[in-house]
């Protein structure tokens, strides 16, 4: 007589697992490889503060210009 069987199986279990590991390498791989995301978040950084830095300069400029006027 068969019974009804609730759950998953072990071969379930394992093939989910088999696929995160993958995911999980493929993620870790793209965010520290050298062109990864890490790598363009710093960049992305350091642009921005490069951009605030001669914004700074820029309005300093046209401060000091107004007031020696």
């Amino acid at each position: 007589m068969l019974k009804n069987q609730k759950g998953i199986t072990l071969v379930a279990l394992v093939i989910t697992i088999i696929v995160l590991l993958i995911l999980a390498t493929v993620a870790i791989t793209m965010a520290v490889n050298s062109d990864g995301l890490f790598s363009k978040a710093n960049e992305a950084v350091n642009e921005w503060n490069n951009g605030v830095y001669n914004e700074g300069v820029v309005i300093n400029g046209l401060i000091n210009e107004a007031l020696s006027h």
